[in-house]
């Protein structure tokens, strides 16, 4: 499984403008809305959801927040990178910085367990993380997620 497979260069913000969880969920969730024609709302409300269950961010300075809509086909992902950083109450209570959202059909347990365990791989690098947080635009950062997961 390759993460450019459902991550599409359009679909990189390569500064969130957002400064909490809930703003940077809106950001995700109108960009998905404008490229992929998905609904906000729905897609806010499945994050919304799953973000009540615990927060998606996992530490150093990442997120990886996820949900399953109804009438998805395959897999979605979105990145984006705040130079700032987002309060998005991760466990390690420091702000994030490099966020991978997640969507899948409502069925697919396997793929969506699979794509969450490559991207989470793939972000244990400290010298991959830094690379993404030192990319000039969202050319870059796509070149830089495909050349990682062409290694794996």
């Amino acid at each position: 499984m390759k993460i450019v497979e459902f991550l599409k260069p359009e679909l990189i913000i390569e500064d969130i403008q957002s400064q909490n969880k809930e703003e940077a969920l809106k950001e995700f969730a109108q960009c998905l809305e404008e490229v992929m024609g998905l609904k906000a709302e729905k897609v806010l409300h499945v994050l919304t959801e799953r973000e009540k269950l615990g927060s998606t961010g996992i530490g150093e300075g990442v997120a990886i927040p996820h949900g399953k809509l109804h009438d998805l086909e395959h897999l979605i992902c979105c990145f984006g990178r705040s130079q700032k950083g987002i309060d998005f109450d991760a466990i390690d209570n420091k702000p994030v910085h490099l966020i991978f959202l997640l969507l899948a059909p409502e069925n697919s347990a396997g793929t969506h367990l699979k794509a969450l365990a490559k991207i989470s791989k793939i972000l244990k690098d400290p010298a991959f993380r830094q690379q993404l947080l030192d990319a000039k635009n969202a050319e870059e950062i796509y070149q830089i997620i495909k050349e990682e997961d062409d290694k794996l």
